[in-house]
């Protein structure tokens, strides 16, 4: 057992309840004795091999009886947990530290428990981490803030099997580029349990831009606006900036939806610099098109009726995977479709600001994997995101993931891309290697650099393909 976390604990619980302390105490020494027991049997066992063919049934019965005692000792710590949580509000901030101390004595004895059990199951099943974790400690080891360790490791069922998944616990995760950024993580994961989370969502989206994606969850109450007001009704809010209030400014130059939506300065995220004025720049897109010359009627443009009528009816719900503050989900929802807007806040509060308008946000970023299941959205849209500055292997994991979850007949709207003239040809072959039946399909040369870059629009149709 890790005798220097559970001495930690009891340093830190001086002055609380006495009889609930010395309980702790009486508990945690029936299972060190139950548990020095039992090794020593074994061990004693191991090396007379005569005594440990007939002496099976002993240590089944001791086995048994340890059992018995961790069910107990475990029912009484969680009945006192019961007790503590019930107790009147006045006592809430003594009660959680007394409750919180005793989930983590009860999280150990479960984990001991949980070992014994697999240990004396013959051809039970071990999921992988819980082997490494015997072996050298597992990657909660490698951290030394204690909420990161506490989540990595593996959490037993509390019914002492598998479930129906075949798991015998849960077993947390983050990205793998979490081990790199280390002292980032732990600095994330350094707080006081039941207390405020610090002001770090910069530090979060940052760990998660880098590949530390997805993270742990925390047990903080997350930091809100200081005085919230109620947000506009939906039939004002759609198309109007939302309260101040209801933002925090702290980590962004503009400190307040009026600087925002005033192309002066520098702010925000250079590709959607003016997603925040909704009357002179939003409002037209997708319903008015926009024509680089007024001469030539060209335009990478296409309209929300335009693709509508291609399969009338059928385009209910979607994703926009874009950057910007979910004009593209407020003109669907005023075709009666749910889109759902992925972003991260870049610069400005583009999650918060999608949400105020009353539509759907999504904080994602391009490293992971959409957490939508197979052939279920009917359309993807992407418009400002996917461009010539994309690798094309990691272009490839993600138009496969956006083929993964549109269904059958759904489309890809592929929304004002533009790359290099040179490397056009290799980023339509990226499109067409998923076969997309061609609905429509636009290149225009982008008319405000020095005729280097071209724009590329398209609307893909998902072939059916045939089921295995």
């Amino acid at each position: 057992m890790p005798k220097s976390n559970i001495i930690k604990k009891l340093g830190a619980l001086r002055g609380t309840n006495r009889l609930i302390f010395i309980f702790c105490i009486l508990a945690l020494l029936i299972c060190m004795a139950s548990f020095s027991k039992i090794y020593s049997l074994r061990s004693f066992l191991a090396t007379n091999s005569f005594c440990n063919c007939n002496n099976r049934i002993n240590s089944c019965i001791i086995d048994h009886h340890v059992d018995l005692t961790l069910d107990t000792v475990i029912q009484k710590i969680q009945h006192e947990i019961d007790i503590l949580r019930e107790l009147p509000n006045h006592a809430t901030s003594f009660s959680g530290k007394q409750a919180v101390f005793l989930a983590d004595i009860l999280n150990l004895v479960e984990s001991v428990q949980t070992s014994l059990l697999q240990n004396s199951e013959s051809g039970a099943v071990l999921h992988s981490l819980s082997k490494q974790r015997e072996q050298s400690n597992g990657p909660a080891e490698y951290f030394l803030t204690e909420e990161i360790r506490k989540y990595v490791r593996i959490k037993p069922n509390r019914l002492k099997k598998q479930n129906f998944m075949g798991a015998n616990g849960t077993f947390t995760s983050i990205g793998h580029a979490c081990f790199s950024m280390k002292t980032e993580l732990e600095d994330y994961m350094n707080y006081d349990i039941g207390e405020m989370c610090n002001d770090d969502w910069r530090l979060a989206q940052k760990l998660m831009v880098h590949g530390c994606d997805p993270l742990p969850r925390r047990r903080c109450f997350a930091r809100a606006p200081q005085l919230y007001n109620k947000p506009y009704p939906i039939n004002e809010s759609l198309w109007k900036l939302p309260d101040d209030k209801n933002v925090r400014w702290s980590q962004y130059k503009c400190r307040n939806f009026t600087c925002l939506a005033r192309n002066s300065t520098a702010k925000g995220f250079f590709k959607c610099i003016d997603c925040f004025n909704l009357t002179h720049h939003e409002s037209p897109r997708w319903i008015i098109p926009s024509y680089q010359d007024s001469n030539s009627k060209m335009t990478a443009d296409i309209l929300i009726t335009e693709v509508l009528n291609l399969n009338p009816g059928e385009i209910r719900i979607g994703l926009d995977f874009s950057v910007g503050t979910g004009t593209f989900a407020a003109r669907m929802r005023e075709h009666n479709v749910t889109i759902v807007s992925a972003t991260i806040n870049l610069g400005a509060p583009f999650n918060e600001m999608i949400a105020l308008r009353g539509l759907i946000p999504l904080y994602l970023t391009i490293n992971q994997r959409l957490p939508f299941f197979d052939n279920t959205l009917d359309l993807i849209h992407t418009t400002r995101f996917l461009d010539g500055w994309i690798d094309f292997v990691l272009l490839d994991f993600v138009l496969y993931d956006f083929d993964r979850v549109l269904r059958p007949g759904g489309l890809l709207w592929i929304d004002s891309f533009f790359c290099l003239k040179e490397e056009l040809h290799d980023y339509l072959e990226a499109f067409k290697i998923l076969r997309y039946k061609q609905q429509k399909w636009l290149v225009v040369p982008k008319l405000d650099k020095d005729d280097s870059e071209v724009f590329f629009s398209a609307v893909l149709e998902k072939p059916p393909r045939p089921f295995r």
